[in-house]
């Protein structure tokens, strides 16, 4: 699989080599312009930058099983949706308790391979758990490790990449991340939809306990003399001292920071619940198939992540920010209303098209905004912090008002329900979210 997975990155490396002559300047990419100096990005080694492929590539995969599937192998062990949404609550409560924290720890820590790595071990332990002892207390634990685990990786890979390449070219690797995470997402979810109607619910997670040992194997790949541990926590010489921000309070209270922070809570409060409580749906009317259409349904987006999200960051400097934040936004609203009005769980396949637009938009802009903003504060992983706990306001919410609204009312009343919140966040955007987009002076 190793090889099938370098020859696929050299086949899409080459797809960009032609989109990939630009200089940079300040802390974005722009296009080449005859007379520039020639691009100081760092350089590291081709292993360390395989590595971090392969570490997000297989995190991905331990990951997709405690998505969907979740819902799907609950709703098999008799759990009502409520029960459901509470267990994926607490990860999320856990999870948004835990954010700021979490930046605050990877910017101190002084090994962000060793945060990663007992991070990762920890989830598997989770896999495990749910695997083995299905019930209420073990199931809870076991959320709320995985959250707390989650709560430091997602800084810890950007921090990572950030020390790893610099800030001159972060947003390129940035969407090389975002494309690695999607291959690996649509590959775990074609290997444990297979399981999963094979053998049964309860193997994926087992087999998301076994792929944590590739991931840790390939993170020990990323040589950690190349990673710049000032530059992991955006400690950096500012370069517009009007904008960056020198303390947390000043940070804190950056409009900009505000107002991403919440669209994004708007965003996950209409995204979260969406493919769970669809989930349910599938399995409800067609319990064997399910996990092959759940399966379908992530492939699916997770394709388009693939192949558009280096994209992304290029039309984010060419048209700015906002443009494809409220693409996103549409997206996500178009498709909640889809679900509401759509019976054939086949067609549903295609409903996660729009699933996609959203994904590959927002796996690059979430962390490019946050630096935007966050440049040269020192203060990187606690900004991403920030915009993470409105991301666990948003989805503890999303879950349980979802399923309370779709055994209440329906699963047509919630899936309306969510496209209306999508609606509110692309108003906000439209109206409030100012453009982040540094310009060369």
């Amino acid at each position: 699989m190793e090889n099938n997975l370098a020859g696929l990155s050299s086949s899409l490396d080459r797809m960009d080599d032609d989109r990939r002559k630009r200089s940079v300047v300040g802390s974005e990419v722009v296009p080449l312009v005859p007379g520039l100096p020639p691009d100081p990005r760092p350089a590291p080694s081709r292993a360390s930058q395989r590595g971090l492929d392969w570490f997000i590539f297989f995190l991905a995969d331990v990951q997709t099983g405690f998505g969907p599937f979740v819902a799907v192998y609950l709703t098999t062990q008799k759990w009502t949706q409520v029960e459901i949404g509470f267990v994926l609550s607490i990860g999320g409560i856990v999870g948004l308790l835990g954010q700021i924290p979490g930046g605050a720890i990877v910017d101190a820590a002084r090994s962000e391979r060793l945060v990663a790595g007992l991070a990762v071990a920890a989830i598997g332990f989770s896999a495990l758990a749910y695997a083995v002892w299905p019930i209420f207390p073990v199931v809870t634990a076991a959320a709320t490790l995985h959250a707390l685990a989650s709560c430091v990786l997602g800084p810890a890979i950007a921090a990572i990449s950030l020390g790893l390449v610099g800030p001159l070219a972060i947003g390129e690797r940035l969407g090389r991340n975002a494309r690695y995470a999607s291959l690996g997402n649509g590959s775990a979810a074609a290997l444990m939809g297979v399981c999963g109607y094979l053998l049964s619910s309860r193997s994926v997670f087992l087999v998301t306990f076994v792929l944590a040992i590739p991931t840790l194997l390939s993170l020990a790949r990323i040589r950690g003399k190349e990673i710049d541990v000032a530059q992991c926590h955006g400690a950096l010489a500012r370069e517009a001292p009007d904008v960056a921000a020198t303390s947390v309070f000043q940070l804190l209270r950056q409009r900009p920071l505000l107002i991403f922070a919440g669209s994004v809570l708007l965003f996950q409060l209409a995204n979260a619940a969406m493919l769970p409580l669809m989930a349910g749906v599938v399995t409800t009317r067609s319990s064997q198939w399910a996990p092959v259409l759940i399966a379908a349904c992530i492939i699916v987006p997770q394709a388009i992540v693939a192949l558009t999200s280096p994209s992304v960051g290029r039309k984010a400097q060419i048209w700015g920010r906002r443009p494809l934040l409220l693409l996103a936004f549409a997206a996500l609203a178009i498709r909640g209303l889809l679900f509401a009005t759509v019976s054939d769980p086949y067609f549903l396949v295609l409903v996660q098209v729009f699933d996609g637009i959203t994904a590959a938009v927002l796996s690059v802009m979430v962390p490019l905004i946050v630096a935007d903003v966050a440049f040269g504060s020192g203060h990187f992983n606690l900004a991403q912090g920030v915009v993470g706990t409105a991301t666990g306001i948003g989805a503890s919410l999303s879950t349980v008002l979802a399923g309370y609204a779709s055994d209440r009312f329906g699963s047509a009343m919630a899936f309306t329900g969510l496209a209306a919140v999508a609606a509110l966040g692309l108003a906000m955007i439209w109206l409030f979210m100012p453009e982040t987009r540094r310009t060369p002076a």
